[in-house]
């Protein structure tokens, strides 16, 4: 993986929509053009707040122009398809993965003069938009549910501490970018993309070098690609780090009754 892209995309101090959109170009090998389309939707949702002055009511306006006006609402599922994650064709088709439709809202969210932060509440990537030192809007990308504070503190009582020392805290850059990355590689392999899933785990390798699961992953996307010989190496290695995971016990039998020497390496 280039080491230029690797450090940007590292990089906190780039816009997280920029680095998604350097994710997407290398994943899916086009760059991805849709300046056009982010500034319609802002100017949009601009129109419907500039006139808005109090904080709430702009939040509560804004967060109803992205969800009913622009038809952002959507249900929660459980396996997003590969077109959810390609940010002109999710835009296009209103079916956005739940990252990714994070990053977008945030966007939009600051560039009217609504202060977002992309924060995690257990178990999942929420919005929140600050209205004032006192208040603040935290909703589910996916469908603009939000919460109030009795269902907030039973989220936050999960999370192990003191329960009057645990915060909101924003997600880190990388951290979404691992997750996006991640969602993206499992929607390719349900496809059968197994070489744009094999760009994921490489990236994902580039970003959490010998993370054995991931060389489990890649050793299967190989396998299929039919590369067995270098499989057979990731498929070794998350056997001798994680001995104890059932499916590294069951992948030792399955190498100890293969001969690599009869595989032939496409």
């Amino acid at each position: 993986m280039n080491e230029l892209l690797l450090s940007e995309i590292k990089s906190e101090k780039n816009e997280l929509l920029q680095t998604f959109l350097l994710v997407e170009a290398f994943i899916f090998g086009q760059n991805t053009t849709v300046q056009s389309e982010l500034d319609e939707l802002v100017a949009y949702c601009q129109a419907e707040t500039d006139e808005i002055k109090e904080p709430v009511e702009r939040a509560e306006v804004l967060i109803n122009a992205l969800f009913v006006d622009q038809l952002f609402i959507d249900n929660q599922q459980q396996n997003w398809p590969v077109i959810s994650f390609q940010t002109s064709s999710a835009l296009t088709h209103k079916l956005i993965s739940p990252v990714l439709k994070a990053v977008l809202i945030a966007y939009v969210a600051n560039s009217c003069d609504c202060k977002a932060d992309i924060v995690f509440v257990p178990e999942k990537a929420m919005l929140r938009i600050i209205c004032d030192d006192n208040y603040a809007i935290i909703f589910d990308p996916v469908t603009g549910e939000s919460l109030n504070w009795h269902e907030l503190d039973i989220r936050m009582s999960e999370i192990s501490g003191d329960p009057f020392e645990v915060t909101l805290d924003v997600m880190k850059q990388e951290s979404l970018v691992l997750e996006h990355i991640t969602s993206l590689k499992a929607a390719f392999i349900r496809e059968q993309a197994y070489s744009n899933a094999l760009k994921c785990v490489d990236m994902l390798l580039a970003l959490n070098p010998d993370d054995p699961f991931e060389r489990r992953d890649r050793g299967y996307l190989l396998h299929q690609l039919d590369c067995f010989k270098v499989a057979y190496d990731d498929y070794q290695y998350f056997v001798e780090q994680c001995p104890k995971d059932p499916a590294a016990q069951l992948l030792k039998q399955q190498l100890d009754k293969i001969s690599i020497s009869d595989t032939i390496l496409h």
